[in-house]
């Protein structure tokens, strides 16, 4: 399918000089009961229209996505030059037919303001493609949670985004379901949107919750749970933090980012809450929490003179 575009062009070509010679010669016959005359020229000029649009789309296409090495650039030039090429093609289809086109300019004005009220809920979905395309709220591969929907985006059409859902009713902790969901892309001009993963910094910030006796030494705890975050994470915490602060120096946002993982200490009525939190890709953090969580959990058991758990029906 490499050379469509060329054959559609040269096909477009072929159709024009037909409909020239139609023209020229003013063929007027009847073969086998069907008329030639204005309407083989008129049949022959909207197709070299509908070709010359679409071999110019695949062609201009093809050398655009050529070009452009990330995924989600190749998606939005896609949307952009279907409906680049497909409203000229219209607009030039009609003034073929009609042969005048500042009256279809005119028309095609006039006809936009009824349109806007049947088709109300299309063209706002249209102008949020447009806002995605430019605002850039997230793209395809992001981690989004939208409205009641959260999962990663696989598409974005001119009127609809699709998401591969995370979570919803059918599993938990961070995982896929399986499902798509289909969101308008009006939505995203009325409701909130939370990128995971966009185009500033890939990571988020997680908490892990150990909830142990008040008798537990909470200096060694405390060690313990940031050791074990700080060995399984490795550097990547580090060049995260580090991203972090770099895209932090852009805003006027002041915000003291440590390198290494921390640990909060929550006073609850029966017992202490210690709260790990570090920094890991959106994509891991339930396989980060699991083996943090174990990891923690062995080590303590390990030392029980130290650290002990909470019992009773409190708990």
């Amino acid at each position: 399918m490499r050379y469509t575009g060329p054959l559609a062009l040269a096909g477009a070509v072929l159709l024009y000089a037909g409909s020239r010679v139609v023209r020229r010669f003013g063929v007027d016959e009847t073969v086998f009961g069907v008329a030639f005359g204005p309407p083989t020229l008129l049949v022959l000029s909207v197709a070299a229209v509908a070709l010359a649009a679409y071999g110019g789309y695949r062609l201009l296409g093809d050398f655009l996505i050529d070009h452009t090495a990330s995924k989600r650039r190749r998606h939005d030039v896609r949307n952009v030059l279907r409906l680049a090429f497909g409203a000229l093609g219209l607009i030039a289809g009609f003034g073929v037919v009609t042969r005048d086109w500042v009256s279809v300019l005119f028309s095609l004005g006039v006809v936009g303001f009824a349109v806007t009220f049947a088709l109300q809920g299309a063209l706002a979905s249209l102008i949020g493609w447009l806002y995605i395309v430019t605002k850039r709220p997230y793209a395809v591969g992001d981690r989004i949670a939208i409205e009641d929907t959260r999962g990663d985006v696989t598409s974005i059409d001119l009127f609809v985004t699709e998401v591969w859902e995370i979570d919803g009713e059918l599993v938990s902790s961070n995982q896929p379901s399986g499902r798509i969901v289909t969101v308008p892309n009006s939505v995203v001009l009325s409701s909130h949107v939370v990128n995971f993963h966009g185009e500033g910094v890939p990571y988020v910030w997680n908490e892990l919750s150990v909830q142990v006796a008040y008798e537990t030494d909470l200096d060694f705890a405390v060690d313990v749970m940031t050791e074990a975050a700080a060995d399984y994470l490795g550097d990547e915490m580090a060049a995260g933090v580090a991203e972090y602060r770099d895209r932090l120096a852009e805003t006027p946002v002041e915000l003291d980012v440590t390198e290494r993982p921390t640990v909060n200490v929550v006073q609850e009525e029966s017992w202490v809450e210690l709260r790990l939190r570090y920094l890991v890709h959106p994509r891991r953090g339930t396989r980060a929490r699991n083996a943090l969580y174990r990891e923690i959990v062995e080590q303590f058991n390990d030392h029980p003179d130290r650290v002990a758990f909470p019992v009773g029906r409190n708990r």
